[in-house]
């Protein structure tokens, strides 16, 4: 897969059954500030695309970006896991990325973001947890890997695999300052995108 040209569409304060294009979804999920913003500029080679902040929390919409000229959509799910806010927020936040995930349509799969340097927490199992029970797509990514070496790298992520009971080859380690992993990320989402439910098939 290679990406030509994405384009921002627009965000929704809720899920809204049919987005309204007629594309193939493929989500991005991650808890705040794990780099989803940079994740998405990096894999779009457009350095503006997604509006990136240093502030976590930032994302609190689902937001769209067309990709290839709708051959498929990038959305950017709220990050979850973000302690400075009411819980009425959080809860808000938690239906709205539940919805998607259970209520999409298009959805094709979710590219799950771990920060690289972190042990995922309760919430990152939990995310993996619900992907499994409602049996959608996903693959790990760990990000920032330019803040460690190789070694610790290495190190942190079969730790990540298995605190969430995947095999090391299953995350993928990226870097969007190093320009490491993209080449793996678009093999899997390709993967994704021709992926085919078994009740999608038709009985003869």
């Amino acid at each position: 897969m290679i990406i030509k040209n994405a384009k921002f569409m627009t965000s929704y304060a809720a899920f809204r059954k049919g987005s309204g294009f007629d594309a193939d979804e493929i989500a991005i999920a991650g808890k705040s500030n794990v780099g989803k913003s940079s994740f998405i500029n990096y894999l779009a080679n457009h350095g503006g695309l997604a509006k990136t902040s240093s502030t976590p929390g930032k994302t609190k919409l689902i937001n769209y970006f067309s990709v290839n000229n709708g051959e498929f959509m990038l959305v950017d799910l709220p990050g979850y896991g973000f302690a400075k806010v009411g819980e009425d927020e959080k809860r808000k936040w938690d239906k709205m990325i539940g919805d998607y995930l259970t209520l999409s349509e298009r959805l094709k799969g979710v590219i799950v973001l771990i920060d690289v340097r972190r042990e995922p927490d309760s919430l990152d199992k939990q995310m993996i947890a619900y992907l499994h029970h409602y049996q959608v797509p996903f693959f790990v990514v760990a990000t920032k890997s330019d803040k460690l070496s190789k070694a610790q790298t290495a190190k942190q992520k079969s730790l990540i695999a298995n605190a969430l009971s995947l095999g090391v080859s299953d995350v993928t380690v990226v870097s969007s300052l190093k320009k490491e992993g993209k080449e793996a990320v678009l093999e899997k989402m390709e993967n994704l995108l021709k992926f085919i439910p078994e009740d999608d098939d038709i009985e003869e």
